[in-house]
């Protein structure tokens, strides 16, 4: 700092250095000092002692000598003061230290701190420099990022092999009533009996279709339609099943008929137009298959080679591997019109859902000449279920599907849904679901999600009016955020996802609502230990 005094001028001029250009002028009285210039005087002074305090505060972190004469304050201070660029910062060179190259992330992350605290504790034993301290911080989030990751993608293994496998109470059910088919002839007798075998074609019952090979999931369906129902005397329940299901699904309605309503139980093959050359669907689920059986080795395959992926594309692999996605039940509601030619219209129910109100109503909705009757999923209170559009299901980055929808048209739900199949037979609905299901398979799979839905979004599209959302409620099978007052109001509760209320996943304050139409006391039950969790 210089000072020079101009006598001619009576003036006093501080000069900081040459990195400052303009100067402080104070005028100076002959002999006398005024109060007011005393004060400024003091006051620049402090202004100046606060930003050598400031740099000494940057040195001593930056890990240098503590300073603590006046002279060194000084030697420091100047060369902050006069314009040179300070060499480095705390923040800066935490940052270069992070972006440096370790030789290797497992040799940094061997000796890393397993947690905040004892990051802590060893930094403030260890006092190390800044450089230091970023590569121990380093190693320390690697590590944890690491298991972090890892825990996340056991999760999905575990939830995944919770969701897909049938537990051995289910299991037990479906042989001992198979035992039961084989041994008993009351569990072979015909359903529904001769008298009440015209019920199946005439229109004036209401005619509900459950396609399911879960005996126990579809027994809570039928119970809790007939005792919702109004008049349960005009209910007719078509169940269809597949092959290795069926001795058990007729001995269950045998022995358990759901009285006063009308139950038909029949194998897909036992239907006259079923046959290989018949049904594309089947042809089309061949080839998916083979198409992803890239995904070879099952699900320890998978979470084994899943190094560098995201967790949610190991999820989505391991979502390929669920039987459900290969099964002839998940499509054979696009075969409708052929299953039941006699029909004019039905209510298509999968099996994880149950029904809380009577249905009969659902007759009167005019469809206006549509062909589905949904509710819409793009609209409502739940943000996580009731957000979904095309974009959620379709591949909008395939040109295929970005040239012929819009991505931002609402999406519906399949679960439960009424059908016009007389206004169906005059559609190409059934031909367009197989045709797109053909160019999924021609596009490596590649055109959307997996699933039924969003081939029927295809399918039925410009061919659905939209229903009271009171009718249906979803998302019960992935999370349980939804009030039970909403649950409970609500004519139709869809458990989909993956916490199915007979799964040991399922969550607890909505599975009472499935459980409670289970008979705990029956002998099948009892003897294959099933209970209410």
């Amino acid at each position: 700092m210089q000072v020079h005094v101009l006598q001619g001028r009576r003036q006093l001029r501080v000069i900081p250095g040459k990195a400052v250009r303009d100067f402080i002028n104070m005028g100076v009285g002959s002999g006398r000092v005024s109060c007011r210039k005393v004060f400024y005087s003091l006051l620049l002074l402090l202004l100046l002692l606060r930003f050598s305090l400031f740099f000494m505060a940057s040195d001593t972190i930056e890990g240098d000598a503590v300073c603590s004469t006046v002279g060194c304050v000084g030697e420091r201070l100047a060369p902050k003061l006069w314009g040179r660029r300070l060499e480095s910062t705390v923040v800066e060179e935490i940052c270069r230290a992070l972006e440096e190259e370790g030789s290797s992330e497992v040799e940094e992350e061997a000796g890393a701190a397993e947690s905040m605290e004892e990051f802590a504790r060893e930094m403030k034993s260890s006092n190390p420099d800044v450089s230091t301290f970023a590569v121990k911080l380093k190693a320390m989030v690697s590590r944890l990022e690491r298991k972090a990751r890892t825990a996340k993608i056991q999760g999905y293994l575990y939830r995944h092999v919770a969701s897909s496998s049938i537990p051995k109470q289910l299991h037990c059910l479906s042989l001992s009533l198979a035992d039961e088919y084989s041994s008993n002839a009351a569990a072979r007798l015909q359903l529904p009996p001769p008298e009440r075998v015209p019920a199946l074609v005439d229109n004036g019952y209401r005619h509900f279709v459950l396609a399911s090979d879960n005996v126990l999931a579809a027994a809570v369906v039928a119970t809790s339609l007939v005792r919702s129902s109004v008049n349960p005397s005009l209910v007719v329940l078509h169940v269809v099943t597949d092959r290795k299901a069926f001795a058990a699904m007729h001995a269950w309605f045998s022995l358990h008929p759901p009285e006063p309503a009308v139950v038909e139980v029949k194998e897909l093959h036992q239907f006259d137009w079923f046959a290989r050359g018949k049904v594309p669907v089947l042809e089309i689920m061949e080839k998916d298959r083979a198409a992803r059986a890239q995904f070879g080795g099952g699900s320890s395959a998978i979470v084994k080679a899943a190094a560098g992926e995201k967790p949610y594309v190991v999820a989505a692999k391991l979502q390929t591997l669920n039987p459900k996605y290969y099964s002839v039940m998940n499509h054979i509601r696009i075969n409708l019109p052929e299953l039941f030619p006699s029909l004019n219209k039905v209510v298509f129910l999968d099996d994880d859902v149950v029904i809380q109100a009577d249905l009969s109503p659902l007759w009167e909705i005019d469809l206006h000449g549509k062909v589905n009757g949904a509710v819409e999923t793009c609209r409502g209170d739940d943000s996580f279920v009731m957000s979904k559009r095309l974009k959620n299901y379709l591949n909008f980055s395939h040109p295929l599907i970005s040239s012929t929808f819009d991505a931002n048209q609402c999406a519906w739900a399949y679960g439960m849904n009424i059908f016009d199949l007389k206004a169906w037979r005059k559609t190409n609905i059934t031909r367009t679901y197989n045709h797109w299901l053909q160019k999924n398979v021609e596009s490596d799979l590649s055109l959307w999600q997996l699933g039924t839905l969003p081939p029927g979004l295809i399918a039925f599209h410009g061919h659905v009016h939209i229903i009271d959302p009171h009718w249906h409620m979803l998302g019960l099978g992935y999370q349980e955020k939804t009030s039970l007052e909403e649950v409970e109001s609500a004519a139709v509760i869809h458990f989909n996802g993956r916490a199915k209320p007979w799964l040991d996943i399922a969550f607890p304050n909505l599975q009472r609502l499935w459980t409670k139409h289970v008979n705990f006391s029956d002998r099948f039950v009892r003897a294959c230990d099933i209970r209410a969790t």
